[in-house]
């Protein structure tokens, strides 16, 4: 624990990157690409307020609280100039950090933030009912997660291939959601809550990379040319055959994507 009050797991030596994780998971969603990361650099994978081992929020659950509590984080650990990649709701919060000129290079894979009115209202109708699903099958989880059928039921939302997915991944998402204190007001942070604000050109610290899944069902595909408006400086990167989560379903792109474009390399993938 630290003075900020986050769990977190570090692992690697380099470059400090820092790895925030979308809404209802915690820290070892990144275990896919964890390790190729950490042969290269410095990593750092916090649990969010609420989620993982993190205490919740002593307020109320926002976008805003949540990018204020990482931001206290990376100052308690001096990797305020630190590189942020985000998953989902914490590519929402990276991008809020590098809007505040808080970091260094952002990584932002299929970020929330950017939906239109109805996709809004399907976003917010689809997943508090998927959601109530996962909560109630929990004894079954191990059941259904073990088989490639049980993974496709549980997934088709976030996962171009569920039935590809390691067993134990789906597992520790599926068990995440249970463990998160603050999924449900995170939940209603992101849809009764601002929509994320842009940056304009030239003012963020570093490079920004939003990468986004072609079969994204939860972050629909579209919503990246609106998120390119508000952050002119952006480079697009498509993860064919991808949903919402690349570094599930394109792992080891994922990985060369996010140490392409971190560090200051100058590189692009």
């Amino acid at each position: 624990m630290n003075p900020a009050g986050l769990n977190f797991e570090r692992r690697g030596d380099g470059t400090p990157l820092l790895l925030v994780h979308g809404l209802g998971a915690s820290w070892p969603s990144w275990s896919p690409i964890l390790d190729d990361l950490a042969a290269h650099r410095d990593v750092i994978a916090i649990d969010l307020p609420g989620f993982g081992d993190s205490p919740p929020l002593p307020g109320k659950v926002s976008i805003a609280a949540l990018t204020d509590a990482v931001a206290d984080f990376m100052s308690s650990q001096n990797l305020a100039g630190s590189d942020t990649v985000g998953s989902s709701m914490g590519a929402r919060i990276v991008l809020e950090l590098a809007r505040r000129g808080t970091g260094g290079d952002t990584v932002a894979l299929d970020p929330g933030g950017f939906w239109s009115p109805g996709e809004l209202r399907l976003f917010s109708i689809s997943l508090k009912a998927s959601l109530a699903l996962v909560l109630r099958l929990q004894r079954a989880m191990p059941a259904l997660t073990g088989n490639p059928a049980g993974r496709t039921a549980l997934l088709a939302q976030f996962s171009a291939a569920p039935w590809r997915l390691p067993p134990d991944v789906a597992l520790h998402e599926m068990r995440s959601f249970a463990k998160a204190a603050s999924l449900h007001q995170a939940l209603d942070a992101l849809v009764d809550g601002p929509l994320q604000e842009g940056a304009p050109a030239g003012s963020t610290p570093g490079r920004v990379t939003i990468g986004w899944g072609r079969q994204d069902r939860v972050t629909l595909p579209r919503q990246a040319a609106r998120a390119q408006q508000r952050f002119p400086d952006a480079e697009l990167h498509w993860f064919e055959r991808c949903g919402h989560f690349p570094m599930w379903d394109q792992p080891r792109q994922t990985a060369e994507l996010i140490l392409a474009r971190t560090g200051g390399r100058g590189d692009t993938a």
